[in-house]
């Protein structure tokens, strides 16, 4: 069979799917991106180039509307010289409400077009909402309405649709929610495990913590107050007080991925280390690590804290646990679908610095009672999300959708 993939980054979700399906034999899988390095082994990657930017003078409720637009028009190009070169596609699995997917059906009408719904967006009842120190103006509840006609777009001209969790998935509307199965992508636990009694070296940035018996970890694509970032400095500040031998790993850029940025270009890095006095030494930001320098971390980690607004729940939550780490994370409902109170993680209150530490400092200072934390955190990574659970899940729904639509 024939696969094409469409997503702006590269490989993302399609990671484990796409490197699964060019493995078998008789498969062709084309890869579409706008991300120029990486590869994956069998897969013919293609790189689009939009025409041009967003013009600035566009309304800016339709900026991100004229961007997907633009990214739809860059797919299309290159569908259309797939086609040229008589590569008909039997199925189009695209990453939805960017634009990728907009006009796929426009080139091969008769392939089946498969969508990932990833969120849809809500002025009230989720994320943007949630903090009471950002309340939503009515520019901004508008924005947000305007916001989701991607991904409407996506809906309904799509075959099918998958969303990777329940709390995800009941986000979109009721009429549209028959159509988009929940499977989540995987998590690789045989290459994601525990490694008792690891120690922390990170050679090509400096980090030697082999010495160190308490590590703190926290990752994040960006911090920012979507991932708790202001409310774990804080936390970071009391632990540090309370537990003077221990050290505080933060994976993650220093930039915006979700939300708003603050103000002047300034960073939620630079503003938090600005407001909160730490001991910097006993604090190591790695930036983004290499897929095997990332599993260190997670593997020495004493405790891992995990932060999040109702919103997408991130992969970082998900691999902790099926690294056997502690995890304590906010009591928000993307969590709360995974982790149950003292039984696989322990749960904070999002808001309070206060509680975040208190957890973290009782794991530090008796270890030896959270042993079975680590081992049913592990065990519910293998039972609900383990990729050669998935990958099966994944293929039959593929199948099913080729020959039953």
């Amino acid at each position: 069979m024939r696969f094409v993939f469409l997503h702006s980054n590269f490989p993302a979700q399609f990671v484990h799917l796409a490197s699964y399906l060019a493995q078998r034999m008789g498969n062709q899988v084309v890869f579409i991106t706008g991300r120029k390095d990486g590869e994956i082994p069998g897969v013919c990657k293609v790189v689009y180039e939009e025409p041009r930017s967003v013009n600035p003078a566009t309304h800016h409720y339709l900026q991100g509307f004229e961007k997907a637009v633009l990214q739809g028009q860059a797919v299309y190009r290159e569908l259309a010289k797939l086609r040229a070169q008589n590569f008909w596609p039997d199925v189009i699995y695209g990453h939805a409400g960017w634009g990728l997917p907009t006009f796929a059906k426009e080139v091969f009408p008769q392939s089946k077009l498969i969508c990932l719904f990833e969120w849809f967006y809500r002025a009230h009842g989720s994320d943007a909402d949630f903090d009471p120190a950002m309340p939503l103006s009515v520019d901004d509840e508008l924005k947000i309405r305007v916001k989701n006609a991607p991904i409407l777009l996506d809906l309904d001209h799509c075959d099918w649709g998958v969303s990777p969790t329940y709390w995800q998935h009941r986000q979109f509307p009721l009429e549209y929610q028959p159509k988009i199965s929940i499977v989540h992508e995987g998590i690789d636990t045989e290459f994601i495990k525990p490694k008792p009694g690891a120690k922390l070296i990170l050679h090509e940035i400096g980090i030697d913590l082999s010495d160190v018996k308490e590590i703190v970890t926290y990752v994040a694509r960006g911090m920012e107050p979507y991932r708790g970032f202001p409310q774990f400095i804080e936390a970071v500040r009391l632990i540090l007080e309370e537990r003077p031998q221990c050290h505080v790993v933060i994976v993650g850029d220093d930039r915006v991925a979700y939300g708003k940025p603050l103000a002047e270009g300034r960073s939620y890095k630079t503003a938090m280390l600005e407001k909160v006095p730490l001991d910097m030494a006993r604090i190591h930001f790695t930036g983004l690590l290499r897929k095997g320098d990332y599993l260190k971390v997670l593997q020495a980690s004493s405790v891992h804290v995990y932060l999040t607004y109702p919103f997408v729940l991130s992969w970082s939550m998900l691999e902790a646990m099926a690294a056997g780490c502690v995890v304590v994370a906010s009591d928000t409902s993307p969590v709360v679908e995974v982790i149950s109170d003292s039984v696989n993680g322990l749960q904070v209150s999002f808001f309070s610095p206060q509680d975040i530490a208190a957890k973290v400092v009782d794991v530090l200072a008796h270890p030896g009672e959270y042993n079975e934390l680590r081992l049913r955190a592990r065990k519910t990574i293998l039972e609900r999300y383990a990729l050669h659970k998935l990958l099966p899940i994944q293929m039959n729904l593929l199948s099913s959708i080729v020959t039953r639509l």
